[in-house]
């Protein structure tokens, strides 16, 4: 089941072809690459309207002085906008619908307590808002500053005293000492990367080691485990793999599988955006 999000008021998708799209956050618009956009412009004359442009030569330029780091609300968080060297924003609104699905299920399931791992977590979407259904959360990073950043997207969003663990850790190793402590998790969500390494230079690469991350996140979950989603960007998988991995871990409850699209405002041409696998319990 393909994901399909739309714009609102905070985030528009304006335009994409010949390897970049434009997108509005708030009040600014960027510019930046992205290889999946393998087609024509639509609309060449409001690509000048771009405050922020990344080139893989020069990184991110600013055609609007006045422009700087801001916030948006989505989703209703409250998220910082930083343009940063790997021409990220610290917002993936393609998303969105993952994280309702998430907050749906944590709130059906509130009368009991409930506990998150999230890894590879990033600037921390998926953690917020586990965290304001009502959930507890571990939310790991191997960057500080992304852990940071995440820090300040909880503060921003009124949500600096809810129950979050802020991790900088490389995955795998801290996967082998949560086991080794006896914790269990009731939901596992990731966004394992293509290639990265931990805070002490350790080497992840996805294809030696997805197959014992996900080994040792099933050792993590708890005996009634509620969801498990996997997402992917940059490794060139199909969901089908993810999906496959799910099916190795569990054999009830309902798995959906597909791609993260993004309709363009005006022409409603969609942009693939990355791809995830999810399992949640029998209802």
């Amino acid at each position: 089941m393909d994901l399909i999000i739309k714009g609102n008021k905070e985030y528009e998708l304006l335009d994409s072809g010949e390897g970049e799209k434009l997108e509005r956050f708030g009040d600014f618009i960027t510019e930046r690459p992205d290889p999946e956009a393998l087609w024509p412009k639509k609309n060449t004359a409001l690509w000048q309207q771009a405050s922020f442009c990344f080139t893989k030569n020069k990184g991110w330029t600013k055609k609007d002085k006045k422009a700087k780091d801001w916030q948006v609300k989505y989703a209703d968080l409250n998220f910082i906008i930083r343009p940063t060297s790997f021409k990220h924003l610290g917002l993936f609104p393609e998303q969105i619908e993952n994280w309702q699905w998430m907050d749906k299920i944590i709130r059906q399931n509130n009368n009991r307590l409930i506990s998150v791992l999230n890894l590879f977590a990033y600037t921390g979407g998926a953690s917020l808002i586990c965290a304001k259904a009502g959930a507890s959360v571990c939310h790991l990073d191997a960057s500080k500053n992304a852990v940071l950043w995440a820090k300040e997207n909880a503060e921003i969003s009124g949500l600096k005293d809810k129950p979050i663990r802020w991790i900088v850790d490389d995955v795998l190793a801290f996967l082998k000492r949560e086991i080794k402590r006896g914790k269990k998790y009731d939901a596992i969500i990731m966004d394992p990367p293509a290639f990265g390494h931990g805070p002490k230079d350790e080497l992840w690469k996805i294809e030696e080691d997805f197959l014992e991350l996900m080994n040792l996140s099933k050792k993590l979950l708890s005996p009634n485990p509620l969801f498990f989603l996997i997402n992917g960007y940059t490794a060139g998988y199909s969901a089908t793999v993810y999906e496959n991995n799910l099916r190795e871990i569990f054999d009830n409850g309902k798995i959906e599988k597909g791609e993260l699209l993004i309709a363009e405002k005006e022409t409603g041409r969609l942009l693939p955006a990355g791809i995830y696998a999810r399992w949640q319990k029998d209802v």
